[in-house]
Formats: C-alpha cells, sequence, structure tokens
C-alpha cells in the first residue's frame, strides 16, 4: 500500500490491487474521488484542478 498526502488531499493505493490502476482520493477523512492512472479518468467521485495537479505532481516524482 502505498500513502502520500499534497495540497490538503490524502491519496492511498495498492500494489496488486484489481485493474484498472487507480487512486483513491480522501479529503477530511471522507473518500472524495477514485482516479484511474495514469490516464486521469475519473472512477467515482469528482476532481478539480488542485486533486489533477497534485496526482499529476505524484506521477512526477514516480509515487504513481
Amino acid at each position: 500500500m502505498g500513502r502520500a498526502k499534497r495540497g490538503g488531499y490524502l491519496f492511498e493505493w495498492w500494489i496488486g490491487d484489481h485493474p484498472p490502476k487507480h487512486v483513491h482520493v480522501y479529503k477530511n477523512g471522507r473518500e472524495i474521488a477514485k482516479v484511474e492512472i495514469p490516464n486521469l479518468l475519473v472512477l467515482k467521485g469528482k476532481v478539480n484542478k488542485a486533486l489533477i495537479k497534485a496526482i499529476g505532481e505524484l506521477i512526477k516524482e514516480g509515487k504513481l
């Protein structure tokens, strides 16, 4: 399992989880979105520019 915090969001992912590869996004202890990586396809919830930017940073750093 991996976890990272960026821009007030908590990102959580599991290695070997079911396809498609995705990340769960939490804010204030509640899941707000599930996003497919690397296509940034929203599987559940809603996203905004700040969230997309934070996911992009994690991808650039090689964490996702």
